[in-house]
């Protein structure tokens, strides 16, 4: 029997129990579907804080507080041991190789009139900090200066976000809002970051450092952002910053890191990531094998009588088999057609609210493993097709 007639036959058999073969494949669809989603979800991810981080610069360097394993108090809590001081005397130690700032960070609430933003990012920076941080853009007004904090004015530049949410987008510039009841004028608006799974990374604003310290208390930093004069000096000033670091500081009391480590560690993370909830999802394949086995097992049951009268007519084992084995296969590569189908168009309907990538790699790893669930799962069927007795089934009741 040619390969033609074993496919017709097989199509025939499937389109003739439609409801029972849809069922079959539902099991394929879940997973593949599966699969494509949250890979390409975890891929989106990865691309949108790559890009975010890269958007920074790749001059920049961070130095925060604690490393993993060290620097920790009782009861293992982090200790965070980085104080102005220390961005100050890097400040000065590296003036003539790198820009330096200081950052400290707070989650507080703005308010404007009978207006409220909640869960603000209030960061405290210095006035250098869009030398540094390269994707700070100011799409309205300016950024504060060295005279600004030096003289202890009480500025703030806002992100989007916050100014849509308590001005509705009319203009800001030189309206004062409270932060922690004191009042701070806007001077600047800065351009859009986006978000990403429920993050509003535009839901945020910059004030002087000093202002920031004063106001809070504040006598610990969160970063002290460093950016390099030239690339090639970067490796070059990551190993000054550590040493002039190390003079007041243990080595578990800060890390420094630059870009091309930080992305690196989120490339890791991500892959180790991916290949976690891809393997969760295959599992759900897996149950789909299962469930085609076990459909066809039920039909080579059905159809005994078929099969007898197909092996007294000349039908050789080997035909029977292929039969079978075709048929286990078209449904798991229809189902795997349908998955790819549905995974896709779920991952372009979540991409209008966060970003998410389809790699082509994951197309063909899906669609490849549910036709190999098919061969694994429809050898046993097939075989038992095959050596079915032809008297024996004719005679089956």
């Amino acid at each position: 029997m040619d390969i033609r007639e074993t496919l017709r036959l097989s199509l025939t058999a499937i389109i003739t129990n439609r409801l029972r073969s849809a069922l079959t494949i539902l099991g394929i669809v879940i997973g593949v579907t599966s699969v494509i989603l949250l890979v390409a979800l975890v891929t989106g991810l990865k691309s949108y804080i790559t890009g975010q981080i890269s958007g920074l610069g790749s001059n920049l360097i961070y130095v925060i507080p604690g490393k993993i394993g060290g620097g920790r108090g009782p009861g293992g809590v982090q200790v965070n041991r980085l104080i102005p001081a220390d961005a100050k005397n890097l400040k000065l130690q590296l003036s003539n190789e790198a820009e330096v700032s200081a950052v400290v960070q707070k989650v507080t609430k703005l308010q404007y009139l009978n207006k409220s933003d909640k869960d603000v990012t209030l960061a405290g920076v210095e006035s250098n900090y869009p030398k540094i941080i390269q994707s700070t853009k100011i799409t309205e007004g300016r950024f504060f200066t060295l005279s600004d904090a030096e003289a202890g004015k009480r500025v703030v530049v806002i992100g989007p976000t916050v100014k849509k949410n308590l001005f509705d987008g009319s203009s800001v510039i030189g309206k004062a809002i409270e932060v922690n009841n004191l009042k701070y004028t806007i001077i600047g608006v800065l351009g859009p970051r986006g978000s990403t799974f429920g993050v509003d990374f535009d839901n945020s604003a910059l004030i002087p450092l000093s202002a920031a310290q004063k106001q809070f208390g504040i006598d610990k930093l969160n970063t002290i952002y460093v950016s390099a004069n030239s690339p090639d000096k970067v490796k070059e000033v990551q190993a000054k910053i550590t040493k002039i670091l190390s003079k007041r500081l243990s080595e578990d009391d800060f890390t420094v890191q630059t870009q091309e480590q930080t992305l690196s560690t989120i490339a890791s993370i991500t892959s180790v990531l991916t290949l976690a909830l891809g393997g969760i999802a295959a599992i759900s394949l897996i149950v789909g094998g299962i469930g085609v086995m076990n459909i066809m097992l039920v039909s080579v049951t059905e159809r005994t009588k078929e099969i007898g009268l197909r092996k007294a007519l000349g039908a050789r084992p080997q035909d029977i088999r292929n039969q079978f084995l075709v048929e286990a296969l078209t449904l798991s590569g229809l189902g795997g057609i349908i998955g790819i189908i549905l995974g896709a168009s779920l991952s372009l309907i979540a991409n209008q609210f966060i970003t998410t990538v389809i790699p082509l790699w994951s197309v063909g790893l899906s669609f490849g493993f549910s036709m190999l669930i098919g061969v694994i799962f429809g050898v046993a069927p097939a075989i038992r097709a095959a050596q079915l007795d032809p008297i024996q089934a004719l005679r089956y009741e």
